[in-house]
């Protein structure tokens, strides 16, 4: 059985900055697919960009909020109600942006991995018949291309050219999904963005490409993968 590799970025939208670091991830790296937000400013013009880039898949990253790691504790950044409603609004959002439905499906913070928005997605993703992280049987998906820790402490070396390289050469038979968080971070509030940048110039690096290339690894989008032939 191939290997076969989506890499995908979250967070597309979210900023003008972010746009940027995942259009040069994808134009100049390995980057085949991203998530998008569609409840920000942003989103249009990173919606126009996918809309001529078929090279690059777009899935929709549910957002119902953010939670922040504050005295050792997490907390609330924003929230958005009710989840039923909230979810099909960010559909029809996407639809309206994009021209098609979403690729694949996901959502901010995973939030998905647990009620109520987990049955609210697992149904939508049979209803247009596409995988959702974490949840499909025929995509894996490998999220630890993270420069953070659980408590949000750096964790450079998982981010740097050499931890890609490592996850690349350990990938198993069959579809994997890589998330990542590339990024012009300027003016960008969170938690998370001085990595977005150092994630940039590891995808892009050409010693990844190199290294997918000699292991016989197939670089696709969510469509792709999926048609591949086992």
């Amino acid at each position: 059985m191939k290997r076969i590799l989506i890499v995908n970025a979250d967070d597309f939208g979210r900023s003008f900055g972010i746009n940027r670091g995942v259009a040069r991830a994808h134009e100049h790296g390995v980057v085949t697919s991203a998530s998008l937000m569609v409840r920000y400013p942003a989103s249009a013009r990173a919606a126009a960009y996918a809309r001529q880039r078929p090279s690059l898949s777009l899935g929709l990253h549910v957002d119902l909020g953010e939670w922040s790691l504050a005295d050792g504790k997490w907390q609330a950044i924003y929230e958005r109600h009710p989840v039923e409603q909230e979810v099909e609004s960010q559909l029809q959002a996407f639809r309206s942006l994009v021209g098609v439905d979403p690729t694949h499906l996901d959502s901010h913070q995973h939030a998905h991995r647990h009620e109520p928005l987990r049955s609210q997605l697992v149904e939508l993703a049979a209803e247009l018949s596409v995988p959702l992280r974490d949840l499909n049987p025929h995509v894996r998906y490998l999220g630890s291309f993270y420069g953070q820790d659980s408590q949000g402490k750096p964790l450079r070396s998982t981010i740097n050219v050499e931890g890609l390289l490592r996850l690349i050469d350990e990938l198993p038979e069959g579809v994997t999904e890589l998330g990542c968080h590339p990024g012009d971070a300027t003016a960008l509030v969170s938690r998370y963005v001085e990595e977005r940048s150092i994630e940039v110039e590891t995808l892009c690096d050409p010693r990844v490409r190199a290294a997918i290339a000699d292991g016989q690894i197939e670089l696709c989008t969510f469509p792709e993968a999926l048609s591949w032939p086992a």
